[in-house]
């Protein structure tokens, strides 16, 4: 239990930390804004109490946006997709899900790739539609969930890959 738990306070941390130093820096066209840190949300273990994943995506969120001085807006959009977690992972993975026996590591890349599209663009346009927070500017919401959400599952994708352990 101490190496999970240390697993996923590293993870919190080095997630924040790259957020913040790194990819909070990066502004191409004024649409291009990567968020890898919901790949805490993303890669949080299965069986897990659900109510502690809501509390810490909020405090995930919260952390971010304290660092960008952003008043609740991440904390909100990770919160949303944490609550709706459960329902990406059976759409995403289905049969595996409902038996509670995915590892990350060893899903097919097709339903991993499926599951962090759809939780990256709900929560890239839960978190531009309370930033712009303006019916009249919902091409603006779209451009920059679309373009924004390109660039994070690309990051996502790849640090996954980079990171993580091989099946043997």
């Amino acid at each position: 239990m101490n190496s999970i738990f240390s697993i996923h306070t590293t993870r919190f941390i080095l997630l924040v930390v790259f957020q913040v130093l790194i990819l909070n820096h990066i502004n191409f066209l004024g649409y291009i804004n990567p968020y890898v840190y919901i790949l805490f949300i993303a890669l949080y273990p299965i069986k897990n109490n659900r109510v502690i994943l809501i509390v810490l995506s909020f405090l995930l969120g919260l952390t971010i946006d304290l660092f960008l001085d952003t008043g609740g807006i991440h904390a909100g959009a990770s919160v949303f997709i944490a609550y709706a977690r459960p329902v990406l992972l059976k759409t995403s993975f289905g049969a595996i899900y409902e038996h509670q026996t995915i590892k990350f590591n060893t899903v097919d890349f097709g339903s991993k790739l499926t599951y962090f599209t759809l939780l990256t663009v709900m929560h890239h346009l839960i978190l531009f539609s309370l930033e712009i927070f303006s019916l009249s500017k919902i091409i603006l919401v779209l451009q920059k969930t679309l373009f924004s959400s390109i660039f994070t599952i690309l990051l996502s994708v790849l640090i996954t890959i980079l990171f993580s352990k091989k099946p043997r």
